[in-house]
């Protein structure tokens, strides 16, 4: 019989419940501790999900018998450290995106992920989104190639609000979080390093201290190009839409939606055994520790992409 991997979520909002959400639906998995700032709503959360542990602390949890893995779905700016805290705990851990917010910590999580061996992997969801999935296996079987990737990432945020419409205890950001998404998707559809990249920003938010607007140029080895546009001033249509411009295609990606370039939607639900991204991420998080492999979007894997997000910080100023 298969051992049951038990795993512990560390951040009980909005992205927190979708991994909790996620771990309801994979065999083999249970969720038996659950962390987060506020004890009566981290309490509250967990008895809906059936989550037997609660904790403000990750410390205490990672202290749980029989605990395997963790998910940490904290602020960006905790990313990096319990990350390092979870490996040395000995335990296998998922990020969600970004890593860090900084390349001197990504790297650090990378060297302790290659010391202990563990399974260590970010959450970079469009890898996993069927949509981008259905594109890269047309690019794996080489009948398409990009020549040009148009990405919008447009939020609503003037305000510091989470998905749900709940205040936010931490400042989310455009380059470090959002941009993350883009760079290495582009790296990785294009099969081709980054060689080039540029960036503009508007003005900084006088209250939240980030910037509201941002354009990113990027061009691949291979002369693949991408641009980038990220806003927090938009008031709609929100999200993020992908347009692979290729030799064969024109493809719209929303999320794990799939469009071609007339917005006639294909039919993405044969690609993976779900249609939720998220739920695809967890899958290999969890496949990758049975199996003992590298998932894919392991700390290794996407660390090129927080080393051109430090370059286009500097560039910015």
């Amino acid at each position: 019989m298969t051992k049951t991997i038990k795993v512990a979520l560390a951040g009980a909002g909005a992205f927190g419940l979708k991994h909790l959400d996620a771990i309801k639906l994979i065999d083999g998995v249970e969720a038996i501790s659950l962390v987060g700032r506020d004890l009566d709503k981290t309490k509250e959360a967990a008895a809906q999900y059936g989550v037997g542990h609660v904790a403000t602390d990750l410390t205490e949890s990672l202290k749980v018998p029989g605990l395997d893995a963790v998910i940490l779905a904290t602020p960006t700016q905790m990313h990096a450290a319990q990350a390092l805290e979870c490996l040395k705990a000995g335990k296998h851990v998922q990020v969600e995106i970004p890593l860090a917010d900084a390349l001197k910590d990504a790297e650090a999580v990378a060297a302790m992920q290659k010391q202990t061996g563990l399974v260590a992997m970010v959450g970079h969801t469009r890898r996993f989104n069927p949509s981008h999935q259905y594109v890269r296996q047309r690019i794996l079987k080489d009948e398409f190639h990009i020549k040009q990737m148009d990405v919008q990432t447009y939020f609503f945020r003037r305000t510091n609000m989470n998905a749900l419409g709940q205040p936010r205890s931490w400042t989310d950001h455009l380059l470090w979080h959002h941009a993350a998404h883009t760079v290495d998707l582009f790296a990785y559809q294009a099969r081709s390093p980054i060689v080039k990249a540029n960036a503009l920003q508007g003005p900084i938010h006088p209250t939240l201290g980030i910037a509201m607007d941002m354009s990113i140029q990027l061009k691949a080895e291979n002369g693949a190009i991408c641009t980038l546009s990220l806003s927090f001033n938009n008031e709609g249509p929100l999200g993020t839409f992908f347009r692979y411009i290729g030799d064969t295609a024109t493809y719209i990606a929303r999320y794990d939606d799939l469009y071609t370039g007339k917005d006639e939607k294909i039919d993405v639900s044969k690609v993976a055994v779900s249609m939720n991204g998220i739920e695809l991420q967890d899958r290999e998080f969890f496949a990758a520790i049975r199996e003992k492999r590298e998932p894919n979007a392991s700390v290794a894997q996407v660390l090129p992409c927080y080393r051109v997000l430090a370059d286009l910080e500097k560039r910015m100023g």
